[in-house]
């Protein structure tokens, strides 16, 4: 199983908005600023754990090197990264229709979490499954894993991996 997850708003949020992790320690909260989402970290261990394989996709044009080494110092391994860059080359590219923003079926992800509505509606449209995060939500990890663990069980949600 492939999970996909965006950066921005998702995992890297405004710590003023929303709780996050406690920052890199010194000189490395110089170095990489974006704070990540409280239970992150939980969370991609334990699909670090799992038999899962994690990816991130964003619309970001941060480097792969840059992301890679942002989570590996909190012990998180990333297995693939689709960045701004390499979606407009291999999903966009010559294309003459727009493609949607993020396109995880072309990379055969089982399920993508973002928070931007219109990656949820291009889900439907496209059909891939997203899960739809808010900004506030409190219960998200658990919710999250429950949809992994449906997923895995060939289970189908009768909400199309809407997230309430």
């Amino acid at each position: 199983m492939i999970v996909s997850f965006d950066l921005d708003e998702t995992l890297f949020v405004n710590p003023e908005k929303v709780p996050t992790e406690n920052p890199l320690k010194f000189p490395l909260c110089r170095i990489y600023r974006d704070r990540l989402r409280k239970g992150t970290i939980e969370l991609l261990s334990w699909i670090n754990k799992s038999d899962i394989t994690l990816w991130i996709y964003t619309t970001s044009y941060r480097s792969p090197r840059y992301i890679r080494i942002i989570f590996k110092h909190y012990g998180i391994r990333i297995d693939n990264i689709i960045n701004g860059k390499r979606h407009a080359q291999e999903v966009q590219g010559n294309k003459k229709e727009i493609m949607p923003s993020k396109y995880p079926s072309r990379y055969h992800i089982d399920l993508h979490v973002d928070d931007e509505i219109s990656v949820y509606r291009n889900g439907i449209a496209h059909g891939f499954r997203v899960f739809l995060l808010k900004e506030n939500d409190a219960d998200w990890i658990n919710d999250l894993k429950a949809e992994i663990n449906r997923i895995q069980k060939g289970e189908i949600n009768a909400r199309l991996y809407k997230h309430r």
